[in-house]
């Protein structure tokens, strides 16, 4: 299939495997790979960290660009390289507001570095967007489509509409944002839409938040020609009180320009069949070797060896995870479960405490483990997923394809995902619910042929980019026909 007419430049702050923390990332790395055999001219644009090694990437610098900010022209380069593993072209945007060993600014980056004092991410991003547009004036690639991703580039919209009143290239440029995480909204002050050069006058440019403040998630839904999110219920979900993060309203006026794309993972990097991070490999064919996996990680935890299912969570431990719900009563399933995430300490905290009282029944390992985590995949019998809200999910994905029964609450990609045919599903945010389900899992297991069943179910689903790029397609058709 050919695409020819169109050419897209995706905008993220992160793109796996060059800089990553969390799921924005694993999508920037794998979607931009499928569009591209789709036979789509699509490029992708990122900020140049300090930590990426320009000599690994073979990143060439091609030019240079002047990108306004304030009352001044900053100077900037420009630098050429592709995605690891693909043919897609990447643009590196370099500037000293990039140089920290980090994404996103801490304390100790602005401590260790005198000109990012009072430097935040809304101005490093903004900046980011601005240079964008630069960018497609100075290279000679011109756009059809601007695919712009989460808050970090919610003013490319505003920045665009901005400058075609005067660029007669730009105004053929549509846009699409896509929200993978509406909790996450870029809060700021007023002076940035002087500090970033948009037109305040611009029909959609909001300053209705508290003291005139900005909101860079809300300037991207209502300036971008299409809107997306990570799945058919997230999508949902999101125009309603309880979902909406305090933007419901905003998202209702474009309630018709709204659409769920749910994400893919990337199946190469986790299949079982082929991952040199697991001690055993295996298939849907012969899932009794999946047992070998489970044995050689009790042991690895120091869990003696029994009959006992081993569940498992892989993920940050925050708030929106929902790893609250797990308390003591939990230590009397008949199970051992096994933690494995950073996140904030109270939750850290909440999870080693249950390893220091019930040794015999929990695990919590505190670090980022991308080995340990697939060889948990690999092992663990259930996978758990309690969030409060989850606009995609990829665990529970990845979980299915290690046969791993997901256990999860029914909000968002989670219930768009798992059902009573591959998985458990509770609905309301409650521990007893959560712990009720949990033992109607372990009672199932029991079965070896009705547990195996699951698994198998699990397993040939398709949660490849292939289905989620043919839906981005037909959004950027509806956008240039």
């Amino acid at each position: 299939m050919k695409n020819n007419n169109l050419k897209i430049l995706f905008l993220s702050a992160e793109v796996t495997p060059i800089a990553k923390v969390g799921g924005l990332g694993d999508v920037a790395g794998a979607l931009p790979k499928e569009l591209k055999t789709l036979g789509i001219d699509v490029r992708i644009c990122l900020p140049f960290y300090g930590f990426i090694d320009k000599k690994i990437l073979k990143a060439k610098k091609i030019k240079s660009i002047l990108v306004p900010i304030d009352s001044k022209k900053e100077k900037a380069e420009i630098f050429e390289t592709v995605l690891p593993n693909s043919s897609v072209p990447v643009y590196l945007i370099k500037h000293k507001f990039f140089n920290p060993d980090e994404i996103y600014l801490t304390e100790r980056s602005q401590k260790e570095n005198n000109y990012m004092r009072g430097l935040t991410d809304i101005v490093r991003f903004s900046f980011f967007s601005r240079a964008c547009i630069e960018l497609i004036k100075t290279t000679g690639f011109h756009p059809s489509i601007i695919h712009a991703n989460d808050w970090h580039t919610g003013l490319i919209g505003d920045i665009l509409k901005t400058l075609k009143q005067k660029e007669t290239k730009l105004k053929k440029i549509k846009t699409i944002y896509t929200i993978h995480n509406l909790a996450n909204q870029g809060i700021s002050d007023p002076n940035i839409v002087k500090l970033s050069k948009i037109n305040s006058h611009l029909k959609n440019v909001r300053n209705d938040l508290k003291n005139g403040d900005l909101n860079f998630m809300v300037q991207g839904v209502l300036s971008s020609d299409l809107v997306n999110t990570v799945s058919p219920t997230y999508a949902k979900e999101i125009l309603t009180h309880n979902y909406g993060a305090g933007l419901e309203k905003v998202l209702i006026l474009k309630k018709k320009s709204l659409y769920g794309i749910l994400n893919g993972i990337d199946i190469d990097f986790y299949n079982p069949e082929k991952d040199k991070m697991i001690p055993a490999n295996f298939s849907k064919f012969n899932l009794n070797v999946k047992e070998k996996n489970k044995r050689i990680l009790e042991k690895k935890l120091g869990f003696t060896k029994n009959n006992l299912p081993l569940v498992a969570f892989v993920s940050r431990f925050v708030w929106q995870k929902g790893v609250d719900l797990i308390n003591e009563n939990f230590a009397n399933l008949n199970c051992r479960f096994v933690f494995l995430g950073t996140g904030e300490k109270k939750y850290e905290r909440h999870l080693k405490n249950f390893e220091k009282k019930f040794p015999k029944k929990f695990r919590t390992i505190v670090r980022f483990d991308e080995k340990l985590a697939h060889e948990i995949y690999a092992g663990a019998d259930m996978f758990l997923v309690p969030s409060r809200f989850e606009p995609c999910g990829l665990t529970q994905m990845i979980s299915m394809r290690y046969g791993a029964v997901p256990i999860v609450r029914a909000t968002g990609g989670l219930k768009d995902t798992v059902n009573g045919k591959n998985g458990f599903v509770f609905k309301k945010f409650d521990s007893k619910d959560f712990y009720k389900t949990i033992e109607s899992a372990i009672k199932v297991f029991q079965s070896k042929s009705q547990w195996q069943k699951l698994q198998l179910n699990g397993m040939k689903k398709d949660f490849s980019w292939k289905k989620p790029a043919r839906k981005y397609l037909n959004l950027y058709n509806k956008l240039i026909s």
